[in-house]
Parts: structure tokens; C-alpha cells; sequence
């Protein structure tokens, strides 16, 4: 399917989306973090002069926090915070919703990694915290809301993923299981990661029929380099529209959710999204529908192991500095 010349040409069913490649910020006190606030704010405003059709901008993981990990609750935020108010009033005063990342105060335990959506009127429609944060670099609380989708904009069904869950086949299914057309990725990756960013998003399209639009921070803060590589991939995982690694730019895509909803409803080959609960349904009525999957029952049981789990090196962030943790993981205590 055609961007649209980038949502230039918006079609009557489209949605268009705009990733913006936001250059590394380094905040290590609350002025940089408000400082680098009113840069996203700044880069609100451009999206919608810059694009007037423009639904949905959306803004890498990090792009207020940096990729320094530092876990300073002077610099954490929260959703009754100044920083989200700000973001929410950008999207009010622009008319357009925003996806936005926010480093979160937990008083529970360390930090979360959390995204919000944010409407046209500043309501927060999508909450999301991070499932699997990129151990052992990341020192952030394994999230504990589960994967929300949520409408969005010009009738849409919207999914939010963090960066290293997307490397999770699992991730991608449960979004389109529960009804997202369009999944975003949110990330930080640098560019080791480039060729693995790349396959698992048009692998997390294909085998979902589901549409996907992806985007990392972008330059350098001096210590890292984040890479860009802004994608958008149609439901049958071809690349739409990307990006490459210059700075600030927003890269911008039409998408079309309603090809997605026909899609689901209409393919027989490769519709792998009903399939996989239906397997061999020209021989047995309806498919077979059980659960084959020894990993499934074994995780949901609690009892997940491999067959190497014992030799297994890195089960700490002790190797990337951070003190060896003594905590549990109680998901009923978290708030």
C-alpha cells in the first residue's frame, strides 16, 4: 500500500502519523528535564505546521529522560506531573494527539518506563508501562498493566510497545489479539540494533495483519548515539515509509486501518493472527484449538525454565553496575 506521499494526499479512511527522530537529550536535574520538555512541546507545534493533516505525532522512548539510566527521583516523573501537563497541553492547543515517554516515579520500587496517548483535548487515552525493560542495561520495574489498546484517532485501534518489547513475538500478538490495528514502538536503540529493529517489525506486521509505526531517538548526547530509523510497515510486512539518522526530523506516513480490519476478515492464506487458534481447520470443524505450546502452559503455571537455565551468565544487572537486586516480583503490590 502507498504512504499517501507521506500523508500529503490523506485519504478519506486514512490516519496519518508522524515519528519524530528526536535528538538525545542528557537531563540530569529538573530544569534540563523542563528545558527538554519544551523541546518535545516545541516539536508538537511543528508537526502540525509542518503537516496539517497530521493525526497522531509520536515521540521516542527517552525523549525526555536520555539514555543515562539515571534513577534520580528529582528527575522522575508523574501523570499529575507539570511535565505530562505540558505535553497534554501542546496536544490541546495543536489539535492532535501525541505519544509521549515518561520516566516514572514509583514509590515501590525503581522507576518505570511508561508511555501515555494523549487526544486532541488533552485526555490520556492509552497508559502503558514497559513489560520488558532491556535488561541488564535497564535498571526500570517490569510494568504491570498489562498491554492496553485503546480508539484512536479517525476511528482507529491503537497499541503502545517499548522498544526492547518489541523483540518479543508475544508482545505484538497480544496488541492484535486485543484489537490494535496500528502498534507503536517507542525506543532508544543504538546502532547495533539496526538490523533486529528492522526484521522484528515487519515480522510483528506480517504475522499480525496489523499495521506498525516505529521510531527511535536519534544523534548523539556525547556518550551514545541513538540511530533514528523511523519505520512504518503494512499489515503484510512491507516497509510504507522510513527514516534514516538525521536528527529532529519527523518522518510521516498515511496508514489505513480499515485495509487492516478487511484484511483480518477476508485473507485465507497466511491470516496466522486466527489461524494460530484454529489450526488445520480444513480437516476438523473450527481448527483444533488447544494449547500445544509447552512454554505457555509453563509460564502461565509460573514455572518457566529452559533446559539451560542453570549455565545461563547474565541473570542480574551486576555486569552494566547496578547492585544485585533482593526484591521479588509481586505484580498485585505495584501501583
Amino acid at each position: 500500500m502507498a504512504s499517501g506521499l507521506g500523508g500529503l494526499n490523506k485519504s478519506p479512511n486514512g490516519v496519518v502519523i508522524g515519528l519524530a527522530q528526536l535528538t538525545l537529550p542528557d537531563p540530569h536535574t529538573r530544569n534540563e528535564l523542563w528545558t527538554q520538555t519544551q523541546k518535545v512541546v516545541a516539536m508538537v507545534g511543528k508537526a502540525r505546521r509542518s503537516m496539517p493533516n497530521m493525526d497522531l505525532i509520536v515521540f521516542p522512548e527517552y525523549s525526555l529522560h536520555g539514555l543515562s539510566m539515571d534513577t534520580s527521583p528529582d528527575i522522575m516523573c508523574t501523570l499529575d506531573g507539570p511535565e505530562v501537563a505540558a505535553l497534554k497541553q501542546a496536544c490541546i492547543e495543536h489539535r492532535i494527539w501525541g505519544c509521549f515517554s515518561i520516566m516514572e516515579a514509583n514509590p515501590h520500587g525503581n522507576p518505570y518506563n511508561s508511555g501515555i496517548v494523549v487526544d486532541d483535548i488533552g485526555e490520556v487515552r492509552l497508559y502503558y508501562r514497559k513489560l520488558h525493560p532491556w535488561v541488564p542495561v535497564e535498571p526500570w520495574e517490569p510494568g504491570n498493566l498489562g498491554i492496553p489498546v485503546c480508539d484512536g484517532p479517525r476511528g482507529s485501534k491503537l497499541a503502545l510497545i517499548i522498544c526492547h518489547d518489541g523483540m518479543f513475538p508475544e508482545m505484538a500478538r497480544e496488541c492484535a489479539y486485543k484489537g490494535a490495528e496500528i502498534m507503536i514502538r517507542t525506543a532508544g536503540y543504538t546502532a547495533p540494533i539496526r538490523h533486529s529493529w528492522k526484521i522484528t517489525n515487519q515480522v510483528n506486521s506480517f504475522t499480525n495483519l496489523m499495521q506498525t509505526a516505529s521510531v527511535c531517538m536519534c544523534g548523539s548526547d556525547g556518550t551514545f548515539d541513538s540511530m533514528g530509523e523511523a519505520m512504518f510497515v503494512d499489515f503484510d510486512g512491507t516497509p510504507m515509509a522510513e527514516g534514516g539518522g538525521r536528527a529532529d526530523e519527523i518522518v510521516s506516513c498515511e496508514l489505513r486501518p480499515d485495509l487492516v480490519r478487511e484484511a483480518r476478515k477476508h485473507w485465507g492464506v497466511e491470516n496466522n493472527i486466527y489461524q494460530f487458534g484454529h489450526r488445520g481447520y480444513v480437516a476438523v470443524k473450527g481448527g483444533a484449538q488447544d494449547c500445544p505450546y509447552t512454554y505457555m502452559h509453563d509460564l502461565a503455571a509460573g514455572r518457566y525454565r529452559l533446559p539451560w537455565e542453570s549455565e545461563i551468565v547474565h541473570t542480574d544487572g551486576s555486569a552494566c553496575g547496578f547492585a544485585t537486586p533482593e526484591r521479588t516480583y509481586h505484580p498485585d503490590s505495584q501501583e
